[in-house]
């Protein structure tokens, strides 16, 4: 059963940086769909970057944060980061990671990376939260 705690949230100022991190257990953490989301109140949840953490594995980001925000992993560590640069005051949400074993394919294991949608990904962190201040 996977588990993901995130941690890292932050209040900053406008323009800041700031790193999420997202540490899984439970799971093979070095072939798995990853992916970041954030939830701002009264807004449904976004879907900002999705990875396969495998060999090879190529990143998806949101027009909104392509640019900005950068995913990165740590396989020792069994670690997901976001790092998270130029913040605007719409970047203030709660921000999650979620993960889904991977598609098995006649090559090996591989994960869509388009832009990421909450129901494909069966587990979720409970979030932290980030809050952008002028």
């Amino acid at each position: 059963q996977e588990q993901l705690v995130e941690s890292g949230g932050d209040s900053v100022q406008d323009g800041g940086s700031l790193t999420l991190s997202c540490l899984g257990s439970g799971y093979d953490f070095s072939s798995y769909c990853m992916a970041w989301f954030r939830q701002a109140p009264g807004k449904e949840r976004e879907g900002l970057a999705a990875i396969y953490t495998g060999t090879g594995g190529t990143v998806y980001y949101a027009d909104s944060v392509k640019g900005r925000f950068t995913v990165s992993q740590d396989h020792a560590k069994n670690t997901l980061y976001l790092q998270m640069t130029s913040l605007k005051r719409e970047d203030s949400a709660m921000y999650f990671c979620a993960a889904n074993p991977p598609l098995r394919g006649p090559l090996g294991d591989w994960c869509y990376t388009g832009p990421p949608e909450s129901n494909e990904y069966r587990a979720w962190g409970q979030g932290t939260q980030v809050t952008v201040s002028s």
